[in-house]
């Protein structure tokens, strides 16, 4: 591809970068060229039908070669290597013997080239020690940089003193609709990034724990490339997270005492509880046709990043998205069809419990061909 997108790489784990493609909740991503492939769609390709994970192995091989291919003549501020080590390592996964690559690349003799091998071999000893040393460091590092404050008017750093009009002019210019609406754009100086992460940071609750998927449920509502605001949110501070990913909650001081003498973290957690927040199936339901796109989630608070991905025609239902955009978003209603009954003490699967009630409704209302978008 023309133009990396370092998101994919940066936020890929090595199994993905390995396979060259990460796995979403609906659909899969090649990290080569930002392709999407929805889940449940079948991809026709020379005569063959492909289910989608099949199709983006497939896409892989025909449009970037491989995964090595593509991560191998990435820039050296992605790889850590050299011209050199880049082209031995080329030759090394065509299978060439060493002494096929010294008399390629007219190096030294065949013991130059084994030597090359070793120290390559002691380059990925070294990553291996240095990644576990990272994801321990992650857990116990106290000192890591706190968020950066916002400062108004007294601040002695210049490049982060914010004034009350600044802060309502950068919310106001990139968050048109209010600041419980969508980002217009997340391309801006970073003195403007901090203020609008400081504001999306407002969507989190104190002293919840939070996992990915609803993360990035909260943050698609304001942009598209959630995946990006999550990641700044955690490198400026705004959030921390277990290094596995399992669980995000808000950076903040020290837990201060209510007024009842309760841990104000701890209070804030039993509210977090309280607030319900409801999982079900949802319908985008074209007016004019009857035509209708399907979906289950378990928030659907968050339904209206639906909206705003069809706004900024980014769908991931291509069909749904060119009537969209052609009829316009007044010709179309989300409505939800059924919510998730929990009953108390019974611990749902929630994944499996959404994915079929998504079938019986998808048995029901049958939203293929002429009735449907899928």
């Amino acid at each position: 591809m023309s133009v990396v997108d370092s998101e994919l790489i940066w936020n890929a784990t090595l199994a993905e970068l390995e396979r060259g493609y990460m796995e979403k909740e609906d659909h899969f991503v090649c990290i080569c060229c930002g392709r999407s492939f929805e889940k449940g769609i079948i991809y026709p390709e020379d005569d063959v039908l492909y289910e989608s994970e099949k199709y983006v192995r497939v896409h892989i091989r025909k449009k970037h070669g491989s995964a090595f291919e593509f991560l191998i003549d990435l820039d050296k501020s992605y790889t850590g290597l050299s011209e050199i080590q880049s082209n031995l390592l080329k030759l090394f996964y065509q299978g060439k013997s060493d002494k096929e690559v010294q008399q390629e690349l007219g190096i030294g003799s065949t013991s130059t080239v084994r030597n090359h091998r070793f120290v390559l071999k002691e380059k990925e000893r070294q990553a291996k020690v240095f990644l576990a040393v990272m994801e321990l460091l992650r857990t116990r590092d106290k000192h890591a940089p706190a968020p950066l404050k916002i400062q108004t008017g007294s601040s002695k750093d210049d490049r982060y003193r914010i004034t009350e009009n600044e802060r309502d002019k950068v919310l106001g210019k990139y968050f048109p609709q209010g600041t419980n609406g969508p980002l217009k754009s997340f391309s801006m100086r970073e003195k403007q990034k901090l203020i609008i992460l400081n504001e999306l940071s407002k969507r989190f609750e104190p002293g919840r724990r939070y996992s990915e998927k609803e993360v990035n449920g909260i943050l698609e509502t304001a942009f598209e490339d959630y995946a990006l605001l999550r990641r700044y949110l955690i490198e400026y501070g705004f959030m921390n997270r277990l290094p596995d990913g399992s669980e995000y909650w808000l950076a903040g001081p020290a837990s201060e005492q209510g007024e009842n003498g309760m841990d104000r973290k701890q209070e804030l957690k039993m509210l977090a509880k309280e607030i319900k927040i409801e999982a079900g199936v949802y319908q985008i339901r074209n007016k004019k046709n009857g035509k209708i796109y399907l979906d289950s989630t378990p928030n659907l608070k968050t339904v209206n990043g639906q909206e705003f991905s069809l706004n900024m025609g980014s769908h991931m239902c291509k069909e749904l998205q060119k009537e969209w955009t052609e009829m316009g978003k007044e010709n179309f209603v989300i409505e939800v069809l059924e919510t998730v009954k929990e009953k108390e003490g019974v611990r749902l699967d929630m994944k499996d419990t959404l994915k079929k009630m998504k079938e019986k409704w998808m048995n029901e209302l049958q939203p293929y061909g002429e009735k449907g978008y899928h």
